[in-house]
C-alpha cells in the first residue's frame, strides 16, 4: 500500500471516529430541551457526556490536521470552497465549549437557560456543517485546472449535500437518545428509550444518502457496506426495543462504520471530484504532500495514535456506570 493510500484510509478512520463519538455527544445536546424537563434532568444529560465531549473533538482536529499535512490540495480546495460553513462550525463549537464550562458558574435560572440555548445551537450546527462538508468531498465541487473552486461561495450548498447534512443530523439524534438510554437509569432512562425508538425514522436520510452515493460514485464492492448499513438500522431499533441498550448502541456503531466505508470507498482514489471537467478532480496522487512528509507523519502517528487511543479508552472505562437524577446534587 502506498503512503498516499495509507493516509487516505487514516483520514477516513479519523472521520469515522468523530462521527461515532461526537455523534452521540451532539445528539445529547440537541435533545437537551426536549428530554430535560428541569435543571436536574438537564444536568444529568450534560453529565453523561461531561467527561468525554472535549476528548471526542480531538478526532475532528486530527482529521482536519491530517488532511492539511497529507493532502494540502484537498484541504485548501474543500475548506476554502466551503469557508462559510467552516466558520459556522468553529463558532458553534467554541460557543458549545464555553457553555459547558460556564453553565454552572452562576446560580441563576436565566443564566443557565442562556447557556442551554448555546449548547443546543452548538450541538445542531456542527453535525449539519460536517455532514455538508463530507457530502461535498464525496459529491464534488466545480473546480478549475488548479483545483480551485469556481462559482459562488455557496456552491457547496445543494440539495444532495443538504441530504448529507440531514443524514448526519438524523444519525446524531438517534445515537444521542440511544446513548442516554444506555447511560442513565430509572424513569429518565425509560423516557430516553421511548424517544430513541420514535426517532429512528430520522435515519432515513442517511440511508437515502448512501443509496445516492452508490448510484453516482459507487463500485460493486461498496454495495456490501451499503447493505450492512441498511440492515444495521432496524437491528438497532429491534435491540433497543428488547431493552438491549448496549447492543443497540453497537448496531449504530456498525451503521456509521458501514456509512464511512461506503462514502470513502466510493470516493477513492479521488479526494474531491470536480462536478465540471472530471480531469480537474483532486486525487490522492495530485493532492498529496511529498513522500518525505508522509513518511515523517507515519512515524509520528505510529507512536502518538496508540497513546491517544489508550487515554480515551481509559476515560470511557472509568466513567462507564449509569447515572440517574439521584446522582445530581440539589
Amino acid at each position: 500500500m502506498s503512503l498516499e493510500t495509507l493516509w487516505f484510509c487514516v483520514i477516513a478512520l479519523f472521520w469515522l471516529g468523530y462521527l461515532f463519538l461526537e455523534g452521540f455527544d451532539f445528539g445529547v445536546g440537541m435533545l437537551l430541551p426536549h428530554l430535560g424537563k428541569d435543571n436536574t434532568e438537564r444536568r444529568l444529560m450534560i453529565n453523561t457526556i461531561g467527561p468525554v465531549w472535549d476528548g471526542n473533538e480531538v478526532w475532528l482536529i486530527v482529521a482536519v490536521a491530517a488532511t492539511f499535512a497529507a493532502f494540502p490540495g484537498w484541504y485548501a480546495s474543500l475548506l476554502s470552497g466551503s469557508y462559510l460553513v467552516v466558520l459556522l462550525i468553529v463558532l458553534a463549537l467554541i460557543g458549545r465549549g464555553v457553555a459547558f464550562e460556564y453553565r454552572g458558574k452562576v446560580d441563576s435560572a436565566n443564566w443557565r437557560a442562556a447557556f442551554d440555548k448555546l449548547i443546543v445551537f452548538g450541538s445542531w450546527v456542527p453535525p449539519l456543517g460536517v455532514g455538508l462538508l463530507l457530502a461535498t468531498t464525496v459529491l464534488g465541487l466545480p473546480l478549475d485546472v488548479n483545483g480551485n473552486r469556481v462559482g459562488s461561495p455557496f456552491e457547496a450548498i445543494r440539495w444532495d449535500t443538504l441530504l448529507g447534512a440531514l443524514a448526519i443530523v438524523g444519525f446524531s439524534l438517534v445515537h444521542g437518545a440511544t446513548f442516554l438510554a444506555l447511560k442513565t437509569s430509572g424513569e429518565f432512562r425509560e423516557r430516553a428509550k421511548k424517544t430513541a425508538l420514535r426517532l429512528f425514522p430520522a435515519l432515513i436520510p442517511l440511508i437515502a444518502f448512501l443509496v445516492l452515493i452508490q448510484a453516482r460514485e459507487g463500485e460493486a464492492w461498496t454495495l456490501i457496506p451499503l447493505v450492512v448499513a441498511v440492515v444495521a438500522a432496524p437491528t438497532a431499533w429491534w435491540r433497543l426495543r428488547k431493552d438491549r441498550d448496549g447492543q443497540a448502541f453497537a448496531a449504530l456503531g456498525v451503521l456509521i462504520v458501514a456509512t464511512a466505508v461506503t462514502m470513502f470507498g466510493a470516493l477513492f482514489p479521488a479526494v474531491l471530484p470536480s462536478t465540471g471537467d472530471p480531469a480537474n478532480s483532486l486525487t490522492i496522487a495530485n493532492a498529496a504532500s511529498s513522500p518525505y512528509t508522509l513518511e515523517v507523519m507515519t512515524w509520528v502517528s505510529a507512536f502518538g495514535a496508540p497513546a491517544v487511543l489508550i487515554y480515551q479508552g481509559w476515560t470511557y472505562w472509568v466513567f462507564r456506570k449509569r447515572l440517574s437524577t439521584a446522582h445530581i446534587p440539589s
